[in-house]
């Protein structure tokens, strides 16, 4: 789920991402997403398993 974030906030920084948790554990770790820095190989790669763009 981070990787999915943080590709999500990559792509465009100033999108407001609001993913639902039923646990405090879960939030943590999607906060964590914002602190994950990809590299432009990891991005491209993920860019490419997206059929459709955003």
């Amino acid at each position: 789920m981070q990787v999915a974030l943080a590709w999500l906030l990559a792509r465009a920084p100033n999108m407001l991402l609001i993913p639902g948790t039923s646990s405090t554990v879960h939030l943590r770790e999607n906060l964590a997403a914002a602190r994950l820095v990809l590299d432009r190989e990891a991005l491209v790669a993920l860019d490419g398993m997206v059929a459709v763009p955003i």
